[in-house]
């Protein structure tokens, strides 16, 4: 008697892994979560046709995949929630890897890495620092490790949080705040070289919070426990950085590299 209820325990064991491995995905299909609001990286044109870096990227990693891959636009705060109630798969966002980020989700190796930036009226401020910033009021993207920053280390400061990387400098053209903290190559790329971004300017050095080589950077977040998906995105750009396809993306966008290794 014992034998058989072993036996069966062994066949209803064999059958359970056949299952799992049955009901496992394969990622021949990945759905990609997209912001679609902060170029050069992502947006959206009238007709509803994505563009940007993160968007070619995204679609270079499925090509070296060999996934059919759908994108799905995505206001950034609500990312890391549609991400773990299965709305996609994956986030490709210019979504900085942080420790906070790691609890909810894992990340790819990161795939670019630059630094933030402090944009104002050209001649307001001649340095950045908690004294010159006193009862100032900065502009920076909520949510973000570049928020942090600034919560942390301009305590005397007023902060205005914005949803989307593109409305810090959309806020500061406005006359709502006295200096943006963001992104160094949206900055220049998509302000600085417009025609609203005429008589602003960098101010101080650049900033690099965390980075690449660190464990930092940014990344492409999937769920918790997804190795199988997180190995192939790895290898995929692996192999796009190593034949010249990161290359080629990166100089249709930025006159730097911008890979981080």
């Amino acid at each position: 008697m014992i034998r058989k209820v072993a036996a069966v325990a062994a066949l209803l064991a064999l059958f359970g892994v056949s299952q799992v491995h049955a009901q496992a995905p394969n990622w021949a299909k990945v759905r990609i979560g997209v912001e679609a609001n902060y170029p050069p990286f992502s947006l959206m044109s009238t007709d509803g046709k994505f563009s940007g870096f993160d968007i070619d990227i995204a679609n270079a990693i499925c090509a070296e995949m060999k996934a059919e891959c759908t994108l799905v636009s995505q206001e950034w705060d609500g990312m890391m929630p549609a991400l773990n109630a299965k709305k996609f798969d994956m986030i490709v966002a210019s979504m900085s890897i942080t420790e906070e980020r790691k609890k909810s989700a894992d990340f790819s190796d990161s795939y670019y890495d630059i630094p933030s930036a402090w944009v104002a009226k050209a001649g307001t401020f001649k340095d950045v620092n908690a004294a010159a910033l006193k009862g100032k009021k900065i502009i920076v993207t909520r949510n973000t490790p570049r928020a942090k920053f600034v919560q942390e280390n301009f305590k005397d400061s007023e902060i205005l949080l914005v949803a989307k990387e593109a409305e810090v400098t959309m806020e500061l053209a406005a006359g709502r705040g006295d200096i943006g903290f963001g992104s160094s190559l949206a900055a220049t790329a998509a302000f600085l070289k417009s025609p609203e971004g005429k008589g602003y300017s960098k101010v101080g050095t650049p900033i690099t919070l965390g980075g690449a080589k660190e464990g930092g950077g940014v990344g492409i977040a999937m769920r918790k426990g997804e190795d199988t998906l997180r190995t192939k995105v790895n290898a995929a750009l692996k192999t796009i950085t190593a034949n010249g396809v990161y290359k080629t993306i990166n100089d249709k966008y930025f006159d730097v590299n911008i890979r981080g290794e």
